[in-house]
Order: C-alpha cells, then sequence, then structure tokens
C-alpha cells in the first residue's frame, strides 16, 4: 500500500483502475434522482428555491435592518455562533470587511455565560446567528451587547426563538423546518442573509445583479450529484484529511470539514492555505487527502500555487471544487462549478458539491447521514 495513502482500498489498490479518475465531460441529466426518504438529500436539494423565496420575501426587511445600521454610529460587528452558524460568521468576517469596511470581531460566549465578564461594546452590532435561536450562550451575548446600548440582530430561523426576542432586529431566513441533523439548507440562508445586508448597506447594483443569479447557479451545481455519488465510492477507506481554502472560501473549507465529522467521521482538518504553509503541510505524504476550495478572485493564484506544489512535490490525493479549469486539471478528483460566480458569492455555490460529497461518502462507508452518532439537531450549550 502506498505510503500515507488512506482513501485507498485496501483490498484490492488495482479497483482505483476502473473507479477511476471522474472527469466531469459528460453532460450530466437534469432531472437528479432523489432520495425522498432520506431528508438531508431533499433538503440539500431545496436551497436553490429557498434561496429564491428568501431574496423575494426579505428583500424589504433587508432595507429597513440596514437603514436602521445606517442611523447608528457603527463601528464594528460582534458576532456570536456556534458550529455552521459559526461558518457563516466567518464568511461575514470577509465579507463585510471587503464589501463594507466594517471590521467584524468573533464572540468568545463563554466570557459572557460562564465567566460573566464580557468585554466592553460600544458602536457595535452585535450579531447572533443560530438555526434554531436556542443556545443560551449565543442569546447571552446578544443580551449583554443590547444591556451595554448596541444595536442587536439575529438571524435565525425561528423568528419566536429566544435569540429573536433578545433582539432589536430579526432577519428570519425561512428556510421551513430543517429535520437533517447535519444543517444544509440553514447554513446556505445565512450565508445569503449575510450578503443580502452587506449588498444593501454597500448599494452597488452591480453586486445586487449578481444576488439574483444565485439560485440559477445553486441550481446548476446540483446537476454533479450522480457524478459526485461514483467520485465518493474511490475514498472508501479515507480515514484522514485536510480541507483548504482561502479568503471567502475560508468559511467553505471549515464548513465542509464539519461535514465530513459530521457524517463520515473523517479525521478533517480545515485551514487557510496560508495557515496549511506554516507547519500542517508537514503531514502531506503521498497520496494524502487534500481537499481544497478555490474560485476565481484575489486567493486564486496563491491557491492555485499551493495546488501545483501539493501535486508536484507531494504528490498528494487532491479533491477540487473550482471554477477555474487549470486548478481542476491539477485534481484527481473534480467538481466544476459555474465560471461566471463572482469570488465572493462562491462559498453559496461552492459548498453545495461538499454537502452531496460529504453525504454520499457517508453511505459509502455505510453510515447514515440521518442519524450522525452523538449529536443531535439542537445543542443548547451554556
Amino acid at each position: 500500500m502506498i505510503p500515507g495513502a488512506t482513501f485507498l482500498y485496501q483490498e484490492n489498490i488495482e479497483s482505483l483502475n476502473f473507479l477511476g479518475i471522474l472527469g466531469l465531460s459528460r453532460k450530466p441529466t437534469i432531472e437528479v434522482k432523489r432520495y425522498e426518504t432520506m431528508s438531508m438529500h431533499s433538503e440539500i436539494f431545496e436551497q436553490p428555491d429557498r434561496l429564491e423565496n428568501l431574496l423575494v420575501s426579505q428583500a424589504e426587511l433587508v432595507k429597513k435592518i440596514s437603514s436602521e445600521i445606517n442611523t447608528r454610529d457603527i463601528q464594528y460587528a460582534f458576532i456570536a455562533a456556534r458550529g455552521t452558524s459559526d461558518n457563516a460568521a466567518r464568511y461575514a468576517n470577509y465579507l463585510w470587511g471587503a464589501h463594507n469596511s466594517l471590521p467584524v470581531a468573533l464572540a468568545t460566549p463563554s466570557l459572557f455565560s460562564y465567566y460573566k465578564q464580557p468585554p466592553r461594546l460600544s458602536n457595535a452590532l452585535v450579531v447572533g446567528i443560530s438555526q434554531s435561536g436556542r443556545s443560551p450562550d449565543i442569546v447571552s451575548v446578544l443580551q449583554e451587547g443590547k444591556r451595554q446600548g448596541n444595536l442587536t440582530l439575529a438571524i435565525t430561523n425561528d423568528p419566536e426563538s429566544p435569540l429573536a426576542q433578545a433582539s432589536d432586529l430579526v432577519f428570519d431566513i425561512r428556510t421551513g423546518e430543517e429535520l437533517a441533523v447535519a444543517a444544509t439548507k440553514t447554513y446556505t440562508a445565512e450565508l445569503l442573509a449575510i450578503a443580502m445586508l452587506s449588498t444593501a448597506l454597500n448599494g452597488d447594483p452591480e453586486l445586487k445583479s449578481n444576488l439574483s443569479m444565485l439560485p440559477d447557479w445553486v441550481r446548476l451545481s446540483l446537476e454533479l450529484d450522480e457524478d459526485i455519488k461514483r467520485a465518493a465510492e474511490r475514498y472508501c477507506f479515507i480515514q484522514n484529511c485536510a480541507v483548504v481554502g482561502r479568503g471567502f472560501n475560508y468559511a467553505s473549507a471549515f464548513e465542509w470539514a464539519l461535514k465530513l465529522k459530521e457524517l463520515t467521521y473523517v479525521k478533517a482538518e480545515p485551514y487557510s492555505s496560508a495557515d496549511f504553509l506554516h507547519g500542517p503541510v508537514a503531514m502531506v505524504a503521498q497520496g494524502f487527502p487534500v481537499f481544497t476550495i478555490l474560485s476565481k478572485g484575489k486567493v486564486y493564484q496563491s491557491m492555485l500555487d499551493l495546488l501545483n506544489r501539493l501535486k508536484s512535490e507531494l504528490s498528494a490525493e487532491l479533491v477540487v471544487i473550482s471554477n477555474s479549469d487549470e486548478a481542476l486539471s491539477l485534481a484527481h478528483t473534480s467538481f466544476r462549478i459555474s465560471a461566471e460566480i463572482p469570488e465572493w458569492l462562491s462559498p453559496l455555490v461552492n459548498i453545495v458539491p461538499a454537502q452531496l460529497f460529504s453525504y454520499h461518502l457517508a453511505h459509502v462507508k455505510g453510515y447514515d447521514p440521518e442519524s450522525p452518532r452523538s449529536i443531535s439537531k439542537i445543542t443548547e450549550t451554556l
């Protein structure tokens, strides 16, 4: 067996010859077969419609929220979140900084809940992101933010939740009930809420036009489902991997790694490409799986340089989600998204193949993605 190649079928390495490297030259079937009894799979497929509905139904709300923010002397955003919602906060860190010149600080909720020693907050937009809105530690951050005289905003799927009740402003992401334990549609809806608010605050009509195209770009990514299902077979015995992204897709790396941990129990460690080079790259040996998400944009060349090194110098096993032919050509397994997607919106599209890959890999490994072990839908941390 090749050293470090934990992804290989241990019984028969030659089986890779026919599992192969699945290119995407075959024209995908538009009507992809769905597993109607599997809530996670069907909820992944709900995402284009949910995003489209959110763009229409909350257009006036986001104007009101942005107007209220503009009436305040907001100097920075202070965001509290856990789990998948924490990855949405990472997206806000980049997007609100890049498009709105708004510094973002990620809260340490235990300072508010256990230590009872919250930092001083002034002229902040204090934001809580939670699909359930029921985590006491996240609620405590907004309660304290309001007590200190700051504007508070809840981004949640439950407008009647404790988080919503503790907030001045509520952005209801309106995804309907999410039955699957692992979040999919609530994650992309949280990202869209962040993007809609950013676009409203920015006022650039081109950004708004980009947003209107998003549901169709997500629909195109769903056409990869059957290809992804077959590709997942190659990684039946994977035990460890690194997941790498940078810039806007730093959040995507964390979310893909989380889905792999939740559903397949793979030890998936997320990194920015810059951090990866500051030590963790040393763990890469021949055949070591490195999952990467990159789109054309500001950080593209740095990511491409890393891929070239991983392939040519370290012989890593590369799984790549991208809209770049050059990047995809370096991969053992590749998933192509639309070349038209601007970098700032790519996390909402790139994550869909990652969700599908994690779902199908769970089945390949013999696990039930509907009932991942040791976790429940709602985690109420203190």
